[in-house]
């Protein structure tokens, strides 16, 4: 058993146990193993929430997953988030043969078996995502875009060595300092905040003695608020999703407005010839860019022209974009199959793999338009200024 992983808390008449887990380590699925039956506790904690915890026993059983629902929800970055942090996940799973999570499906399973209760005490995923892009900046944005991006393709090596080595306090210090001096706010929505949601959820879980199943990059803060006297807080406020800021909910509206502007006082003030080939130009960039992304993206004949047809029309309207229209009609033609989704994870490291993978290609198709269709519109005040 690794000690070393393990802090134990007297809180008022309770014993807190926080094992200190790497999501990707046998030594962490035999420590759980292994401590359960020896500590007899009464409820085992685990760092996870209702969605993640299905999908880890049900084997994420894609079967169930509604493509169309999915776009329909505007809910496709989203599964493309969860996409690039699975893949980064399972390539380090597969250098050490473990499964991403296996400690955690280990540690229900055990407690199962000894008639244990069980309690999953993490923050929503979705809800931990949306409040780091509500609350980053937009160069922050694209500095954490990037990032995800460039995880898509790296080789990261490591093996149980390594894990050890990150679950020392000190290793774990350093990258979580490093990771508050470039991306503060991710850092305190992933973890800090995360910290108090699941120590609220320990507090509240009853029993004399629990046991807590958690990443060891949340191990050390959870046992300082839990040793400073922390008594939890309103789990609602560090579940609500930030509004949008005034300017960002201003600014999607500024450029159709303006277009609408020049146009209106280029038919009623202007040259006529002038307005109607500004149209024509503000129709052919805007349908002929998002057609091109979507061809690039190997999208379906319909799914091109419905870009063309599409992209002059949204692009007046910040409700809908281009890719949300291109996305749902690649779906409906050519919608992906359940070893597209399977493999998703695979295919999204290689170039190759984005264009083969059909969830993947559709993601593309999602993406490639919009960018097309923001081009064109860019272009077009070139035409759209004359009619001043």
């Amino acid at each position: 058993m690794n000690d070393a992983a393990l802090v134990r808390l007297q809180v008022e008449q309770r014993e807190i146990l926080l094992l200190g887990t790497a999501h990707i380590s046998q030594e962490s699925v035999d420590t759980v193993l292994e401590l359960v039956p020896v500590e007899h506790p009464d409820v085992v904690c685990l760092e996870m929430d209702e969605k993640r915890f299905q999908a880890l026993r049900n084997g994420r059983n894609w079967r169930s997953l509604d493509i169309i629902q999915v776009i329909r929800q505007k809910k496709l970055l989203y599964l493309v988030s969860n996409l690039v942090l699975a893949s980064f996940q399972k390539r380090l799973g597969a250098q050490t043969g473990v499964r991403p999570g296996a400690e955690m499906a280990a540690a229900a399973g055990i407690a199962e078996r000894e008639n244990v209760r069980t309690e999953l005490i993490d923050r929503d995923i979705r809800a931990t995502l949306l409040r780091i892009w509500r609350s980053t900046g937009w160069w922050k944005k694209c500095h954490l875009l990037a990032t995800l991006l460039a995880s898509c393709f790296e080789k990261t090596e490591v093996d149980e060595a390594a894990l050890a080595r990150l679950r020392a306090s000190d290793a774990l210090a350093t990258m979580l300092g490093e990771m508050e001096q470039t991306l503060p706010t991710v850092k305190t929505v992933l973890v800090d905040e995360r910290d108090r949601y699941m120590a609220t959820k320990i507090l509240r879980c009853g029993g004399h003695k629990v046991l807590a199943v958690i990443g060891a990059a949340h191990r050390d803060g959870i046992a300082r608020l839990l040793e400073s006297g922390y008594r939890g807080e309103d789990l609602e406020t560090l579940e609500r999703i930030p509004e949008k800021s005034l300017l960002t909910k201003i600014v999607p509206w500024l450029i159709p407005a303006l277009v609408l502007v020049l146009f209106a006082a280029g038919f009623a003030f202007g040259d006529w010839q002038k307005a109607s080939d500004a149209v024509l130009v503000w129709i052919l960039a805007n349908g002929l860019l998002a057609a091109l992304g979507a061809l690039i993206a190997l999208g379906h004949p319909l799914t091109v022209l419905s870009a063309f047809v599409a992209a002059p029309i949204t692009s007046l309207n910040p409700m809908i974009g281009a890719g949300f229209v291109t996305a749902l009609v690649q779906a409906l033609v050519m919608p992906p199959t359940v070893g597209d989704m399977e493999t998703a994870g695979d295919d999204i490291t290689t170039l190759r793999g984005c264009w083969k993978n059909r969830l993947l290609r559709l993601i593309l198709v999602f993406i490639l338009p919009s960018v097309g269709s923001s081009i064109g519109t860019l272009l077009s005040f070139h035409w759209l200024k004359d009619l001043l």
